[in-house]
């Protein structure tokens, strides 16, 4: 209990000291997203949050609202800016989720919060990944990010939630810095992002996958 309020607290420290000396910035990419791309400059959309209750996540515009001959939008790739690219790659689209964490939504780390349609795809294992409050970054974002696939980043979700610490959040954040300067693991092999997921191959997820991915991101940094 105790290392949970700590992680709270910690969580609202950051989140503001980050808000505040990075409002600069936060004013800059709103004005260039206004102007390259119009309005609205941030992007909201629902997403699952602690024990997969809906939370509005909010970040950086980086699409268009681009639609083809049928009414729905183009692909990620057509619709993605060169800004938007460039965003996506420091991950300054992100920034905007400090405010998630300074409400309480969401924790500087814990597993990515994904599309609501995912809840009814997840197998038992995988749906244990929402025990904790989603992040900013985790560790997935540390062993691969966009580069590995669906049941490597769940596995490593859900040993994050058997395993975190303050200590591992702490080293996941140090890693976090690593991985945006060499901005690796930004998209999936052939796509603009990361192909949507529609279901797990497996039915049981072998949780030892993570544990080796744990023991290679201990030595060897690769996203």
């Amino acid at each position: 209990m105790v290392r949970v309020v700590v992680k709270r607290l910690l969580d609202i420290i950051i989140s503001v000291f980050g808000i505040v000396l990075l409002s600069p910035l936060f004013l800059v990419i709103f004005i260039v997203v206004v102007v390259c791309m119009g309005f609205p400059p941030i992007f909201k959309q629902k997403r699952p949050g602690y024990l997969g209750k809906p939370i509005t996540l909010y970040k950086f515009r980086t699409m268009t609202n681009d639609r083809g001959p049928d009414g729905q939008f183009l692909p990620d790739q057509d619709r993605l800016t060169r800004l938007g690219r460039f965003l996506r790659s420091t991950s300054l689209d992100e920034l905007p989720e400090l405010f998630n964490v300074l409400k309480g939504d969401m924790s500087l780390v814990g597993p990515r919060p994904l599309l609501m349609q995912y809840l009814d795809r997840y197998t038992p294992e995988q749906a244990r990944r929402h025990e904790m409050k989603p992040g900013i970054t985790g560790w997935a974002q540390v062993n691969g990010r966009n580069a590995i696939s669906w049941e490597e980043k769940f596995a490593l979700d859900v040993w994050y939630v058997d395993n975190w610490s303050l200590w591992l959040d702490i080293k996941i954040l140090a890693l976090t810095v690593w991985k945006v300067i060499c901005r690796e693991g930004i998209s999936s092999p052939g796509e603009a992002t990361m192909s949507e997921f529609m279901g797990s191959v497996d039915a049981k997820i072998d949780s030892g996958l993570a544990q080796g991915y744990g023991e290679v991101a201990a030595t060897d940094i690769k996203d």
